[in-house]
Order: C-alpha cells, then sequence, then structure tokens
C-alpha cells in the first residue's frame, strides 16, 4: 500500500511538471507574438535618433500594458521549478520586462514635457537628462551599474593600461619624449598596399594554427581579409561584416602595431569567432528576439589580451599597439560618464584627454564628440572584456590545476548571445 502512495505521487507530481512545462512554453510564444507585434525600434547609436523613434502616446502605452501584463504573468512560474533552458527564457523575459519597463517610464515622461526641438549637445542637456544615460548605461552594457561605479571602474582602467605602456617603454630603454618619437619613426608605418593585406593574412594563419590551444571549437566560417572602401567608416580602424573582415587603408600609410591586435578583436577570435560559434548555438525563439551589445563588444575587446598565446605580439611594439588603442578605450570610459552624466565641458574633456593619452591629440576631439552623440556605446568595449577577464581569473582560482582555458571559453560563448550576468552563470555553473 506504501509503495502504491509514492507511485500515486509520483504519478501526480510528473503530471504536474509536464502541465507547467506546457503553460511555461504557451507563455514564452505569447511573450514572443507579443513582442514582435510591438515592433520595437532597435537600439541606436545616436541618442537623438532614438527620442525621435519614441512612438505615440497610444503606442507607448501599448507597450506599457504588454510588459505590465508579462510582469504579472511571470510570477506564475517559479525559477527553480523550470528545466535549465526555461530558465534561460525565464531570466530573458524577466530581464526585458524590467529594462522596457524602464524605458517606457522615461518615453511616456517624455511625451508629457517634449520640448520642441531635441537639444543636441549632449544627453545631459535633454529633459530628465541624467536618468536617460543611467538608463542607457544598463541598455548597452546589459550589467546594473551606475554611473559612479562606472566612472571609477574607468579610471581603475586607465592606471592598468598605462603600467602596461610604462612597461614596453622601460623595455626599450628610451625616456618617455625619446620613446613616443620613436613610434612615429618610418619603419613602422606601410605605404604599399600589397604588404598590409599580407601582414594581415600572415597573422591569420599565425592566429589559426594556434587557436585549438586556447579553444575547444576551431570548425568556425571562411573568413575573408579585405581592403575597406567605405569612406564613412574611415576613422575606424578597422570592422567585420557578414564573415568578412574589412581594414581600412585609405590616405595615410598603415601602422604595423595595429595589425595583430585588430585582426584579433574584428575577426578571430574575436567577432568573427564568436558569430561563427553563435551560428552553431541551438537558441530558443525568446533568445532570438535579443542581442547584447555589452557581451559582443567586451568578447572583442577581451580576446586581445590573447595575443601572445595565440603566437603574435612577436615584438614588444606589436603588444603595444593593443595597449595605444586600448589606453583610448579606456580614457573614453570615464569621460562618457563626466560628458553625459557629471556634464563637464569638452575644455574639461580634452584636458582628462591630454593628461592621461600622449600622441593621440589629432583624435580627441573626435572621440569627443562622438562620447556627445553615443552616450554609453563606448563603454561596453572595456566594461564586457574586465569582466570576462575577471571570470577567468577567478575560476583559475576556484580550479588551480584543473583549470581549462579552452572550457572556460566554451562556458563563456557557447550558450549564444545573453546578458552579462547570464554569461557569468554560465562560466560558475555550466549549464
Amino acid at each position: 500500500m506504501k509503495r502504491f502512495i509514492v507511485s500515486c505521487c509520483f504519478v501526480i507530481i510528473s503530471f504536474g511538471a509536464v502541465a507547467q512545462q506546457r503553460a511555461f512554453a504557451a507563455f514564452c510564444r505569447d511573450f514572443v507574438a507579443g513582442y514582435n507585434d510591438l515592433h520595437l525600434p532597435q537600439l541606436e547609436l545616436s541618442y537623438v535618433s532614438s527620442l525621435e523613434h519614441i512612438g505615440t502616446k497610444a503606442e507607448v502605452q501599448k507597450q506599457f500594458d504588454f510588459f505590465s501584463r508579462i510582469k504579472s504573468r511571470l510570477s506564475n512560474y517559479k525559477l527553480s521549478q523550470l528545466t535549465e533552458s526555461e530558465k534561460v527564457d525565464y531570466q530573458l523575459i524577466s530581464y526585458e520586462t524590467g529594462l522596457n519597463l524602464e524605458r517606457i517610464a522615461l518615453e511616456q515622461n517624455w511625451l508629457k514635457n517634449k520640448p520642441t526641438t531635441i537639444p543636441t549637445g549632449g544627453i545631459i542637456t535633454i529633459p530628465n537628462g541624467k536618468a536617460w544615460y543611467a538608463y542607457l548605461l544598463k541598455r548597452w552594457t546589459s550589467a546594473d551599474a551606475t554611473p559612479d561605479e562606472i566612472y571609477q571602474f574607468g579610471l581603475t582602467e586607465v592606471a592598468r593600461v598605462q603600467k602596461h605602456i610604462e612597461a614596453i617603454r622601460q623595455q626599450a630603454g628610451l625616456s618617455e619624449d625619446e620613446f613616443y618619437k620613436h613610434l612615429n619613426d618610418p619603419s613602422f608605418f606601410i605605404d604599399d598596399p600589397q604588404i598590409v593585406q599580407q601582414s594581415f593574412e600572415n597573422t591569420k594563419k599565425i592566429i589559426y594554427s594556434n587557436l585549438p590551444k586556447l579553444f575547444n571549437n576551431t570548425n568556425i566560417a571562411p573568413l575573408k581579409i579585405v581592403k575597406g572602401e567605405s569612406r564613412q567608416l574611415a576613422q575606424t580602424p578597422g570592422y567585420y561584416d557578414s564573415n568578412v573582415f574589412y581594414y581600412n587603408l585609405f590616405d595615410k600609410p598603415y601602422n604595423k602595431r595595429q595589425v595583430d591586435w585588430l585582426f584579433i578583436h574584428e575577426g578571430v577570435p574575436g567577432h568573427h569567432y564568436q558569430t561563427s560559434i553563435e551560428g552553431q548555438t541551438k537558441t530558443s525563439a525568446v533568445q532570438e528576439l535579443f542581442y547584447y551589445m555589452g557581451f559582443a563588444e567586451g568578447w572583442g575587446a577581451y580576446t586581445e589580451e590573447l595575443g601572445k598565446q595565440l603566437g603574435v605580439y612577436q615584438t614588444p611594439y606589436d603588444e603595444l599597439g593593443k595597449w595605444e588603442w586600448d589606453i583610448v578605450r579606456s580614457v573614453r570610459v570615464p569621460l562618457d560618464v563626466a560628458l553625459n552624466y557629471y556634464g563637464w565641458t569638452d575644455e574639461q574633456a580634452l584636458a582628462f584627454w591630454k593628461k592621461n593619452i600622449r600622441g593621440q591629440d589629432d583624435i580627441a576631439m573626435r572621440e569627443i564628440a562622438r562620447i556627445r552623440r553615443w552616450p554609453a556605446q563606448v563603454v561596453t568595449y572595456k566594461y564586457g572584456a574586465l569582466q570576462i577577464l575577471h571570470w577567468r581569473e577567478e575560476l583559475q582560482k576556484q580550479q588551480g590545476a584543473k583549470f581549462d582555458i579552452r572550457d572556460f571559453h566554451s562556458r563563456v560563448l557557447d550558450h549564444g548571445s545573453l546578458p552579462l550576468f547570464m554569461v557569468k552563470e554560465n562560466v560558475f555553473n555550466k549549464r
């Protein structure tokens, strides 16, 4: 009799679990259909464009009603009772619902107090600008960090990168003035486009041969290396799009120090590798709705730290190229907060730039203007990269001699695009 009671309980529990799975699957389908029906605009670089694309009061109210219903329905499910794949969907829906409700509150306030023209002097100049910036910081980084925390993080990164640059200067045995003068020596610059192309091809060959040392999965899509033709993108050293790595070579000779780190970031094991792995990853209809730039750009910047292990950065100056761009990225982090949240002037920003970066004054005002136009976007590179680097260091401490960097990279990448807090869960509690 006792055995019969236990069996009945098991059957009841099984039917209960099946019923919950069916109910949750239906909830997820409703979420996907309802989310698509809203036709929400994609996250835009320009805050002015984002504000211009805010819907009507009726449209924003429809969004509010939808996400409010979703928030209420989420309470019907307990995370602990869901399967691993269901937990991913639950966390994503919960995260996106919270972020969207925060955005909607800002938009409702905006529509009530909408100015005749949108101020273009930076997001801090618009009504409720600080609250908008705090929201965008969360949206771009996919992390719950405050502007003050990001500012302090940026200062820490500036100091870390400066130490690396100083170590290379000391290794070169040159005074500071001699060192920065030497960086403009003609021997560092390539005039022949064919040699530039071949330099990237050589870097690709070396990295591909060493990829199995750091990654379990080396089955990636073919990657082409092409000279960029878009003048609109000429201000960037290079970019990646649809299995093609583009390097920009226009009117000036090409700096050799950019070759290794740029290919790593945009190509392999950066954006191209990450995209290839995502293409092999089975994801749900819920996950396919979203893409997280804090993770994507963070990964690209993180991989630059792997240069020596991948067989490149063969000279101190090759490695310096990575740190020369990294100091720009690092300085931009506190500047982003300072300009968009603290209200710094361009003059204050330029003084901060010159204090912390030497030899790159020519791009200072361009970067300051970019930060004003595109609030929070530049934070993604450094913040995401350092989260991944810290996770690696922490896991190494936990596992000691058992730590396998290939397994670590699989934990980071094998679940597709996710907010950083969910990537971290995969790292330390492998699904």
